[in-house]
């Protein structure tokens, strides 16, 4: 094979694996905001070792207890808010609802066009929260607590999955998606320490292992 004929086949091979790379691209999962980053995995160590260990209570809960989806800003409440923010493409109407868009479901891998699909995850839900400390809470901070933008609490997810988690701890229900594991404790421990909520013992033992092998 001369000189000429052997670049020339290297210059085809680069071009087509640049080619196999791109539809790779464009094939995979488009990337969203999704929830802020979470802590590091040593710094959510660090979180836990020092949060409460104490058993839980639910007596007295009512999810009417925690205000949710309140108004964000102009006619967009907070479900709208983290829909525009966690989807790709998203378009609202005058009312702020999303009328198109995709969104990808971090937990199970799953993408949505329809944001009826889509469930605002309260990623250390209500219930647990009450259980493990906000009964002691002003109407006030239960409400910041149910619509925190800031810390990595609330993320748009496959309604049946986020319904299937329900009200469980991780001792209990992780994402399918074995990759979002390491994201969803660490951003749980941050949750609990910011707030200064206890966690139970299975509880604890649960993101002990999950975030060592972060």
């Amino acid at each position: 094979m001369s000189k000429f004929y052997a670049r020339r086949r290297v210059s085809i091979l680069a071009a087509l694996s640049g080619l196999i790379a791109s539809v790779a691209i464009f094939n995979a999962p488009t990337a969203s905001a999704a929830l802020p980053t979470p802590v590091s995995a040593a710094t959510a160590r660090t979180y836990l070792a020092s949060l409460t260990v104490a058993a839980e209570d639910r007596t007295g809960y009512d999810r009417d207890l925690f205000p949710h989806w309140i108004t964000q800003s102009g006619a967009c409440n907070t479900r709208e808010v983290v829909l525009k923010r966690d989807g790709t493409n998203v378009v609202q109407d005058s009312s702020c609802a999303a009328t198109s868009g995709s969104w990808y479901s971090v937990y199970d891998g799953a993408t949505w066009t329809a944001a009826s699909d889509l469930d605002i995850d309260h990623l250390v839900p209500l219930a647990e929260a009450w259980d493990s400390g906000a009964d002691s809470w002003t109407t006030s901070r239960r409400q910041s607590f149910a619509n925190d933008l800031t810390r990595p609490q609330l993320i748009a997810v496959t309604d049946n999955v986020n319904q299937a988690k329900g009200d469980q701890d991780p001792a209990t229900w992780m994402p399918s998606r074995t990759a979002y594991r390491c994201t969803y404790v660490r951003a749980w421990v941050q949750v609990k320490y910011y707030y200064g909520l206890s966690v139970d013992s299975a509880e604890k033992s649960a993101l002990t292992n999950y975030l060592a092998s972060c």
